[in-house]
């Protein structure tokens, strides 16, 4: 099944699961699409299973908190950022709820934190104003960069380089191998007055770079030259908060969440908006990724909906 304008406008919520007692704040497919995993501010670590539309398993964190849950390549080990204690991130095994090893080093909130799509680096970035490159392997931080502000990272799908958002105002791209170096590539971009940067991503297929922001605009651009191609706007966010975009993967629509509970989807290539979907969420939805192997998609606030085309006859 291909995503067109015409099934994107189909999706509809298929299922709706309420197993969080507070906002769930991060969520991550497995790369093979089989199952979901989302981090909440009860502390809680809830695994879905994307196959069969049901709730797998429920992990507790209550001494450190959880956030930004992030799977590894293994689908039974994940990284989480603390609510509690302090600002180590944490490598967890799901299989049996003990933590493999810690990561310390950040001295105040993690803000960002993404896996390679290919080996076991990872990327934090921090309110402390500093990007961290790390291995699973090892405790120890393999790199580390101080910037003017808060940053958002994340790597391209081929995990050579990644990208970092500084002040709201930049995108530096670095290449893994040399980052020392400094960035090979700066994209200045005009500086949103009214919100921060407060996400990137890489297309699937590597030619873009979505921002989102914690205001009511998203930007998409060039991941080559940086040069400004789309602006997402008309979609509720009276509250600055921050609200997840995310790429379908074919790289040709983006989602993207409200405050006032309805999912705005555009294209890529003309800006367009295609569709305005409803959804039940009685809350922002702050959370929305499609599933990058099956033809569904996941939003949550409090609840969290799994979406599905709906054909009709």
């Amino acid at each position: 099944m291909k995503l067109t304008d015409e099934t994107v406008r189909g999706f509809r919520v298929a299922k709706i699961f309420r197993e969080n007692a507070d906002r769930v704040s991060s969520i991550d497919f497995s790369a093979n699409g089989d199952t979901l995993i989302s981090s909440s501010d009860d502390d809680s670590i809830v695994i879905y299973d994307c196959l069969s539309g049901t709730p797998k398993r429920t992990l507790n964190s209550k001494k450190y908190g959880v956030d930004l849950i992030r799977y590894t390549h293994a689908v039974n080990t994940a990284l989480h950022c603390s609510t509690k204690v302090d600002d180590t991130i944490r490598y967890l095994s799901l299989h049996d709820n003990k933590y493999i090893r810690y990561f310390p080093g950040h001295t105040k909130k993690v803000v960002t934190l993404c896996m390679s799509p290919t080996d076991d680096t990872f990327i934090s970035g921090s309110m402390d104003k500093t990007i961290r490159l790390w291995d699973l392997r090892s405790q120890n931080c393999q790199g580390l960069m101080h910037l003017t502000g808060r940053p958002v990272a994340a790597f391209d799908p081929e995990g050579l380089i990644f990208g970092a958002g500084v002040n709201s105002e930049s995108v530096k791209l670095y290449d893994l191998r040399s980052f020392d170096k400094g960035p090979f590539a700066t994209f200045k971009l005009p500086q949103d007055k009214e919100c921060d940067w407060t996400g990137l991503k890489f297309s699937p297929d590597g030619k873009l770079i979505l921002i989102s922001t914690n205001g009511s605009v998203i930007r998409l651009i060039d991941a080559f030259h940086g040069t400004p191609l789309q602006t997402f706007v008309g979609f509720q966010n009276h509250r600055g908060i921050p609200l997840e975009a995310s790429f379908t993967p074919d790289s040709q629509f983006v989602f993207g969440g409200s405050t006032d509970g309805k999912v705005h989807c555009w294209s890529t290539e003309t800006g367009a908006k295609i569709a305005i979907l409803q959804s039940d969420h009685p809350g922002p939805i702050q959370n929305l990724q499609f599933n990058p192997k099956y033809m569904m998609m996941a939003s949550a606030c409090t609840n969290m909906a799994f979406w599905l085309p709906c054909v009709d006859d």
